[in-house]
């Protein structure tokens, strides 16, 4: 019982010691890595420091020994790693998380020793390769041991990597020398070795989308490449070898053999590369996947056959050998849901490099033709001397029905295409020529014409239809014959040239032309396309002339419909250049009348803008003004005049995305003639309220025959300088200034003559002299027009002007009276009726005033009368 006892309590320990064992390695787990992180980030550093030549950056850092025990994971968070010089500030790798395992037992050395990494995996970042002009990489950023063979190394990265992992990463390369750009987007790569070996095998697996451009032109965009590939890597050789292999471009196989190797600073090359099998699906293959439909529904025949070498060393001065073949031979393909097949097809190109010297890149088309149906087209050509001065050759002849396209291969078109092109041509041109406008090398001849064309689709408002278009290549210029088209109820035919074609091709050099379009019925509704209503989530593109044309046209058409207005015989000149078209004698029949201008509309800038000179020559009054917005906002009293107008209107402001006058901004002025013109009173609710509130006048009646006015605007304001009108013997002046929101202040003068004050007035002038009624046959009455053209308020001062002339009545009248008293008065005292005596005779007298005259008369009676009483008083005390 003892015993059996012992063993219960032997077993207990044994399960308690376990646990506690347990809980202590548990403990150990979760309490590690927030003993050891400091430490450990020290030791990252350092490690980084000892090794690279370059600013690290990282935000956080996380040490765990659960998420790949046995091993301790080190996660770095948006980690960048920043290049010094010559490539300051340029970011070498940068990555959201950088995962670092390593063995438990890494934790424990002490900090100033370097950590042993078994596995590294980075995810969401990016690596920049640059190569600048002096052929410096920025990745070169190692630490160089200077040390003796003999030194210590302890400083130097120890690296046990058995696998990595790049996940969502791109990587970008760029060699500033030869202008060429490649990236791999959404890159995903990994790889399984031991990299503690100088020889061993990595297994990688890649894929991602590749895009290369070269001096600024595109080759590749988003390629979908993929590699699965066994290297065999010779570290200490700094050699790689394909291994077992498979890649796809595209949907294309390819197989490689050969390696790359690193020789000092050089590249060795010696590959091979071709398709597995010989289908010509493989060609099918070489198109993006969302282009060439479903690949496993297309009947292929013949073969396609993608063959090439890279042999060489690449250097600052050499690049490898080429030789690259693209050959197939009376092949056809057919997809089972399309009708028709592609037949005779061949091809036999080549991309070569004989000598390593980049210049000598040779690409030869040596034949290229089809059949569709009984069209046949070929096509050749050889680009040679690429680097210094391309010599192009190129030669293509043929017929496509156009509407066979979408018959044979599954494009997906917007609209389709209907019409035959026919080609004849050859060229043969040197990009020096080129660049220096010697096009008189540039040796071209044939012929491209099209018949039958048509198109339809939301781009244009109709289908549009060419019946037959024909454009001639010649040495310096490329004419086009004739194209004649119609849309809708419009028909145009242009012919002309165009210059500099391959200068505006190759070097985004102006595009020069000179061409006459005739016309019967130009509708330009019929080439604008329908669009939706706008809504505050739409973007809209203001109309841009592009900055790359140099044309002059000659146009001529006999009736064109813009909007809801008819122009008749439309002749002028256009040029367009520098981003915008300037009108050269531009006249048209149109509101029986005539109008010529001469203007420009630019688009250069942020704002597009025009300038105007026109010239209307008896013109509909009521049409122009009342159909044309600007003229509208100009003269609004217009719509209620009925005649013709001569003017001259010199305007600009800006255009508005839809290009048309932006009101507001338009400054200019307007001089005006009116020929017979008649008023419509019941139109204009201003001349209701003149006619309503003034007694005198018929406005009905208005001579407004060659009245004229000045008008001149800005600000969205229009000012009228004060101009004359008639009515039966009344003079009319009328000036001020409107807005374009229809606000008015006019100040208008009436000359009137008082017989319009009626009775009470003209018998009190009757009772004046003919000298005071003919000083007052007409006085001036002000009248003040405010409000808006739609609710107008009138008011006149002629109360206060007939009060003021009645005040001016009775002053005269009243002078009369004083006047006629002082001449009986003065006959009363002995006033001589005959002509006075001549004073100027007697010397003895002065001149004196009529009230000193009155005076003397006053004083001489008073004397008669007074003075000889006084004389007889006195002589009787005498």
């Amino acid at each position: 019982m003892k015993t059996e006892k012992a063993k219960k309590s032997t077993a207990k320990k044994i399960i308690k010691w376990v646990a506690i064992t347990l809980l202590v390695l548990l403990i150990g787990l979760v309490s590690i890595p927030f003993l050891f992180k400091d430490k450990i980030v020290q030791m990252v550093a350092n490690t980084v420091n000892n090794n690279i030549n370059a600013e690290v950056t990282f935000k956080e850092t996380d040490l765990s020994l659960f998420r790949n025990f046995p091993s301790a994971s080190l996660t770095i968070n948006d980690i960048a790693v920043i290049n010094k010089e010559p490539f300051l500030g340029d970011t070498l790798f940068n990555s959201k998380k950088l995962n670092l395992n390593l063995n438990i037992t890494e934790l424990f050395k002490s900090a100033d020793e370097t950590l042993e990494i078994k596995s590294i995996s980075a995810e969401n970042g990016a690596v920049n390769i640059i190569f600048n002009k002096d052929n410096i990489g920025n990745y070169d950023i190692a630490l160089k041991n200077e040390a003796t063979p003999n030194a210590s190394t302890e400083n130097s990265l120890s690296l046990n990597i058995q696998e990595y992992e790049l996940e969502n990463m791109s990587f970008n390369y760029m060699d500033e020398n030869s202008q060429m750009k490649m990236s791999l987007d959404s890159f995903y790569h990994t790889g399984k070795g031991n990299f503690a070996k100088d020889i061993l095998d990595l297994d990688t697996e890649t894929t991602a989308k590749l895009s290369f451009d070269m001096e600024n032109v595109n080759y590749f965009k988003n390629v979908a490449v993929k590699l699965d590939a066994v290297l065999g890597i010779d570290i200490k050789n700094l050699k790689y070898t394909f291994k077992e292999n498979t890649g796809y471009i595209n949907q294309l196989p390819l197989e490689f053999d050969g390696f790359i190797q690193l020789v000092d600073d050089n590249q060795l090359y010696d590959i091979t590369f071709k398709t597995p099998t010989s289908s010509f699906k493989n060609l099918l293959a070489l198109v993006p996947k969302q282009y060439s439909g479903n690949l496993a529904s297309v009947t292929t025949e013949g073969n396609f056959d993608l063959n090439g070498t890279v042999k060489g060393t690449y250097s600052k001065t050499t690049i490898p050998k080429l030789d690259i073949s693209f050959i197939s031979k009376n092949a056809m393909f057919k997809y089972a849901d399309l009708p028709k097949a592609v037949q005779n097809i061949n091809l036999d190109a080549n991309i070569i490099n004989k000598t390593g010297l980049v210049k000598d890149t040779y690409v030869a088309i040596n034949n290229t033709s089809f059949k569709i149906d009984k069209d046949v087209f070929n096509a050749s050509g050889n680009i040679s001397n690429i680097t210094e001065n391309a010599n192009i050759n190129l030669k293509a002849n043929g017929t496509i029905n156009l509407a066979n396209i979408s018959k044979v291969y599954p494009v997906k078109l917007e609209n389709e295409l209907e019409g035959i092109l026919k080609a004849d041509v050859t060229t043969n041109f040197d990009m020096n020529s080129v660049d220096k406008g010697n096009y008189q090398n540039i040796k071209n001849k044939g012929n491209i014409a099209v018949s039958n064309f048509k198109y339809k689709g939301e781009d244009v408002a109709n289908e549009f239809i060419i019946d037959k278009t024909s454009v001639t290549f010649n040495t310096n210029t490329i004419k086009l014959e004739e194209f004649k088209a119609k849309t809708g109820s419009s028909d145009i035919d242009i012919s002309g040239n165009l210059e500099n074609f391959y200068g505006y091709l190759f070097k985004d050099q102006q595009l020069k032309g000179n061409f006459t379009l005739n016309s019967n019925n130009l509708k330009v509704d019929d080439f604008l396309a329908k669009t939706e209503e706008k809504t505050a989530s739409t973007e809209t593109r203001a109309l841009k002339i592009p900055a790359f044309l140099d044309v002059k046209l000659n146009a001529k058409a006999t009736t064109v419909l813009y909007d809801n207005i008819t122009l008749k015989n439309v002749v002028g000149n256009l040029l367009i250049k520098d981003e915008a078209v300037s009108l050269q004698n531009v006249s048209s029949n149109i509101f029986d009348g005539k109008i010529g201008f001469n203007g420009k509309v630019s688009t250069k800038g942020n704002k597009s803008n025009f300038t105007m000179d026109l010239k209307l020559q008896e013109l509909n009054i009521a049409e122009s003004f009342s159909q044309l917005e600007m003229l509208k906002a100009i003269a609004p009293i217009a719509e209620s005049l009925e005649g013709k107008i001569n003017s001259t209107i010199k305007v600009s402001g800006d255009l508005s995305e839809d290009m048309t006058p932006v009101l507001k901004s338009i400054t200019g002025d307007l001089l005006g003639q009116l020929l017979n013109t008649k008023l419509k009173v019941a139109n204009s609710k201003v001349l209701g309220a003149i006619g309503s509130k003034v007694d005198f006048l018929d406005v009905s009646k208005l001579n407004l025959n060659e009245a004229s006015a000045l008008f001149t605007f800005d600000n969205g304001e229009v000012s009228v300088k004060p101009f004359n009108l008639n009515y039966k013997d009344i003079g009319i002046q009328i000036g001020g200034k409107h807005g374009f929101d229809n606000s008015m202040n006019y100040d208008i003068v009436f000359n009137l003559p008082v017989k319009y004050l009626g009775t009470t007035v003209t018998n009190a002038i009757a009772k004046l002299t003919a000298k005071d009624a003919d000083e007052i046959k007409t006085i001036p009455v002000n009248a003040n027009l405010t409000g808006s053209f739609s609710s107008p308020n009138f008011s006149t001062n002629i109360k206060d002007a007939t009060s003021n002339l009645m005040k001016t009545i009775v002053e005269k009248q009243k002078q009369n009276l004083v006047d006629k008293g002082k001449d009986k008065l003065l006959g009363l005292l002995g006033g001589n009726k005959d002509k006075p005596k001549d004073a100027s005779k007697d010397s003895t007298k002065t001149k004196e005033t009529p009230k000193e005259a009155v005076k003397d008369k006053v004083k001489d009676v008073l004397g008669g009368l007074f003075g000889k009483k006084k004389k007889d008083t006195v002589q009787k005390k005498n």
